[in-house]
């Protein structure tokens, strides 16, 4: 009983962060038509305010997220489109992300640097896990057990190395960017605000949820 019980608690702590996410977009998410325009709108809008009229504001289904190679804000159907506490919120954090890289702030210099280094060794960790079951039963190897416990550290301590240098370059862009324009503009009104840094607090926290459901999937993976 100890151990179901200590392996309930583990196994929340581990998904506990992503569902609380996904919880506090789909809350701030309900439509609001009295707010002015979209996510979309006022990426658009933000971008132009700080000079950055070379990137693109653009939907995607692949989560919210700046890319510094194409210099494009992608957001979400419901944040491009939509009219919501999120919508507004999340916007302004991706745009954020944009200005962190126009600037040149260091932060943001050495998580691009780490991902670009880091990539190629995680792709060929999940190349390793995912054609290791079929080499196993082919060969019947202890070895590759071991091999494929290997894969799966290599696989997770690359992404936390991503992960922890992330999480500053996210909280500043959540509340030392973000949150500010959304005051100093009035783009939501004084009763939404705490909404707002739910959200923001959300969108900063999300590499964290990542990082931990990569560890149950390496979990996963490199069980007997």
């Amino acid at each position: 009983m100890p151990l179901l019980l200590l392996g309930a608690v583990l196994l929340l702590a581990l998904v506990g962060p992503s569902l609380w996410v996904s919880h506090v977009l789909k809350r701030e998410g309900r439509h609001r038509p009295d707010l002015p325009g979209t996510g979309g709108e006022l990426a658009r809008h933000l971008l132009d305010e700080a000079g950055l009229q070379r990137v693109r504001v653009e939907q995607t289904d692949r989560g919210d997220h700046y890319d510094p190679e194409a210099q494009a804000v992608r957001l979400l159907p419901q944040h491009f489109a939509g009219r919501s506490v999120a919508a507004v919120a999340v916007a302004a954090h991706e745009v954020a992300h944009a200005v962190q890289h126009a600037w040149g702030e260091p932060g943001f210099r050495r998580r691009q640097a780490l991902v670009k280094a880091i990539l190629p060794l995680d792709r060929a960790a999940q190349v390793v896990m995912l054609s290791l079951p079929l080499v196993f039963l082919l060969a019947r190897s202890p070895s590759l057990l071991l091999l494929q416990f290997a894969a799966g550290l290599l696989l997770l301590g690359g992404r936390i190395v991503i992960h922890t240098a992330t999480l500053p370059v996210e909280l500043d862009a959540s509340f030392g960017k973000a949150l500010l324009v959304l005051k100093r503009g009035g783009y939501l009104a004084p009763a939404d605000m705490p909404a707002a840094r739910r959200v923001l607090r959300a969108a900063a926290l999300t590499y964290v949820s990542a990082a931990l459901m990569t560890l149950v999937n390496v979990i996963r993976w490199v069980r007997p």
